[in-house]
């Protein structure tokens, strides 16, 4: 059955101008795939090549302590289990529960906040041994803070370790604390601030000063040198602009959990950004879910109820 005459295509000769749009079309879908071959190999080659590299011993991985690797100030984590234990009264409590309300809502470490935390626990820890305080150090991570290491950043400090490659916690809280979370995460050690002690006993003061903004950078510089590391090929992890300094010795910096200033020098600079927090929108970082300040006003409030039952 012949199709109807509107069905079939007219022959038509070709005219200059539909050779010319022809062979135009063909050139463009040529050019095409060439730019587009090109780009697949450019961004080939634009990969971040393997990270962390493994087998590269020169290489090493710097992690900050509090709201890097842990939710929160481990001081106050240690504070609540000294608590607990009598170690001091309530007014002390409060005190803590306001520095680590004050750290929250900030969402970076304040100088002065972080040392007005330190002489607390300092006058605290005066005339008892250092071994005490190691044994309920053990205790008090189970009970505060195992639960508050992000799942995310425990991963990167895996790849580390897995690659073959070292990893350090660096942080301003005693090295005793450090030591501990370090151990039971299976990491090589900690850098941490030390409290002076004589004949095992804590004096109440530092020797030096607390590992904090360009001290780390300096203690990190120190190891490196002593490990025999190229810190070009080691990376840091920190969620505070106090540690900038730290993180632009290595070649590989990360900003996790970033305060806003250290965000904001993070993308000028290029480097890699990763945030592990919940309940919170990108443009207000610092703000913490109400359920995680509910959880701190209930806890404080609890424990000055438990104290007044008990007079």
């Amino acid at each position: 059955m012949a199709l109807p005459a509107w069905l079939t295509s007219r022959k038509r000769s070709a005219t200059a101008r539909s050779v010319l749009a022809g062979e135009a079309a063909a050139e463009a879908a040529r050019k095409q795939e060439q730019e587009l071959a090109a780009e697949r190999e450019e961004g080939a080659g634009a990969e971040e090549p393997e990270f962390p590299v493994v087998g590269d011993v020169r290489a090493a991985a710097f992690f900050d302590l509090d709201n890097t690797v842990m939710q929160g100030a481990a001081l106050f984590h240690f504070g609540r289990g000294l608590y607990k234990r009598k170690f001091f009264r309530k007014r002390e409590l409060a005190r803590f529960a306001w520095q680590q309300t004050y750290f929250r809502l900030a969402g970076s470490e304040n100088a002065d906040h972080m040392q007005d935390a330190r002489e607390s626990a300092l006058s605290i820890v005066k005339g008892h041994r250092v071994a005490e305080l190691m044994a309920i150090g053990e205790e008090i991570y189970d009970e505060y803070m195992a639960g508050r290491i992000w799942p995310g950043t425990r991963a990167l400090a895996q790849a580390h370790l897995d690659a073959g490659q070292k990893v350090w916690l660096v942080t301003a809280a005693p090295v005793e604390t450090a030591t501990i979370i370090a151990r039971r995460l299976g990491l090589t050690g900690a850098l941490g601030t030390v409290a002076e002690s004589v004949g095992g006993v804590y004096t109440g003061r530092l020797v030096g000063e607390p590992l904090h903004g360009p001290a780390k950078a300096e203690a990190v510089r120190a190891l490196a040198a002593a490990e025999g590391l190229d810190l070009d090929r080691c990376a840091a992890y920190s969620d505070s602009a106090n540690d900038i300094p730290m993180l632009s010795l290595v070649g590989y910096p990360y900003a996790i959990n970033p305060d806003s200033r250290l965000r904001a020098h993070a993308r000028e600079m290029g480097w890699r950004l990763r945030d592990y927090r919940t309940g919170r929108k990108a443009a207000k970082v610092g703000i913490p879910a109400a359920a995680g300040v509910g959880a701190l006003a209930g806890g404080a409030a609890a424990a000055v109820a438990v104290q007044r039952r008990r007079r």
